[in-house]
């Protein structure tokens, strides 16, 4: 597999997702306690034997880069590597940012031409799924494809916010719509479900094949398609543009795959794997997910009732406190009687020492956690926050939309933003 490059795309802006991307990169948000996204799509390749892979940056990259440089680190005798490829200013593009993932690629050619590189991979870096490439580059020489995408059935209510192909007989892509938003144009990519059961995969009612943009591309073809334009986007322009000059084949999939690119997805995502029968196991022995080693101490439970949670490394949980159907990430630490429920805590980047403890308390405000007898409910709690005692974080009035400099809420979910202090008896 080392004629094989692999990108990650990691460089938008991820509006969608904010207030969690105001200080970090997409890839970088936390993820089920104690990961964080970016590490999804590089377990994968390395999982499936690819280690050769470049993570290209753009916005808010300190903290992806630090995680990177901390957690991916090969054998020398391996001739591994997960290098950063950051938009920078250079001789011949000046001053410009990354406009869009082809342009990104385009922007980073000289370190796909350089020699033994017969295929690149192209991923993004906030899908949570788990895929072994190597089936998916059997598929693409066995077709003898310029380029291969991974698809996956999904039902005509999904179909609109996908990307949506149509294959011949050959699984050969002949036609593509971009979040077709109209029944005639999910008619006119659709597919006979039949088709799909005769490939392997029960189509359950399923008669669209959405793209997973994951794309597999010929080395030389891709330098060709980049250099003919200036096409910014892969799902948007470089693919549809492929499917009529080009042998774009589809290599199918089905199992648990998520685009966590808004509030909901990222909040439903997290809370589906602290589920009894979670659709991506994180414990699984032939595909472990990786991520960075921290020395941390046990986490330590008082007398806590905890059911159906994700409870990471180096948290202390208070007497009395009840956590449901939640995800409590590294070194949070809860006081007494606190209800966490149906809620997102992503930890603390360090453990407050005496010294600074009492500074806030100088200034009358929480130490670093939850104070005791909080109720926190359908919410997502950032990192290093300071939430005081009997503080009430709970939606009632359903408000699907709000502004403020704590406490913003998307999709209706309630997101205390990272470092923000709640004194005692804030109430939302």
């Amino acid at each position: 597999m080392r004629n094989v490059i692999s990108l990650v795309l990691g460089g938008g802006r991820g509006s969608r997702l904010y207030p969690l991307t105001k200080y970090r990169s997409k890839p970088a948000v936390p993820l089920a306690g104690k990961y964080r996204l970016i590490d999804i799509p590089l377990s994968n390749c390395i999982n499936s034997g690819l280690k050769r892979i470049y993570v290209l940056t753009q916005f808010m990259s300190v903290s992806l880069h630090r995680h990177i440089r901390q957690t991916y680190r090969f054998d020398r005798f391996d001739a591994g590597f997960v290098e950063i490829l950051a938009a920078q200013q250079t001789m011949d593009k000046g001053t410009d940012w990354y406009e869009g993932t082809a342009d990104a690629v385009r922007k980073n050619l000289r370190y796909i031409e350089q020699p033994g590189v017969d295929y690149v991979l192209i991923l993004s870096g906030d899908q949570l799924y788990n895929m072994d490439f190597r089936e998916m580059i059997f598929t693409h020489r066995k077709s003898g494809a310029a380029v291969t995408i991974a698809g996956i059935p999904v039902s005509r209510e999904d179909a609109g916010a996908l990307g949506v192909m149509r294959l011949d007989d050959t699984g050969r892509v002949i036609g593509f719509v971009e979040k077709p938003q109209t029944a005639e144009a999910i008619d006119s990519v659709s597919m006979d479900p039949a088709w799909i059961d005769a490939q392997g995969i029960p189509s359950n009612g399923r008669d669209c094949l959405a793209s997973m943009g994951i794309y597999l591309f010929n080395r030389d073809k891709l330098v060709e398609l980049l250099r003919a334009n200036d096409d910014e986007d892969f799902g948007k322009q470089v693919f549809p543009a492929a499917i009529g000059s080009e042998h774009v084949q589809v290599h199918l999939f089905d199992g648990y795959w998520e685009d966590i690119g808004t509030t909901r997805a990222f909040y439903e995502a997290n809370l589906n794997l602290a589920g009894p029968n979670p659709p991506f196991e994180l414990a699984n022995p032939e595909a472990p997910v990786f991520t960075r080693a921290r020395v941390l101490p046990p986490s330590v439970l008082d007398g806590a009732t905890i059911k159906g949670s994700l409870l990471a490394d180096g948290c202390r949980i208070g007497a009395g406190v009840v956590i449901e159907n939640s995800v409590i990430g590294l070194r949070c630490v809860i006081g007494a009687n606190t209800t966490i429920r149906d809620s997102i805590l992503l930890g603390a980047d360090y453990y407050e020492s005496a010294e600074d403890a009492a500074k806030h308390a100088a200034r009358n405000e929480p130490p670093l956690g939850i104070g005791a007898g909080t109720l926190i409910e359908g919410a997502i709690v950032d990192k290093n926050c300071r939430i005081g005692d009997n503080v009430r974080i709970v939606n009632s009035a359903k408000v699907d939309a709000s502004e403020g400099d704590a406490c913003v809420i998307r999709e209706g979910i309630p997101i205390i933003v990272k470092d923000a202090i709640l004194n005692d008896g804030w109430n939302l």
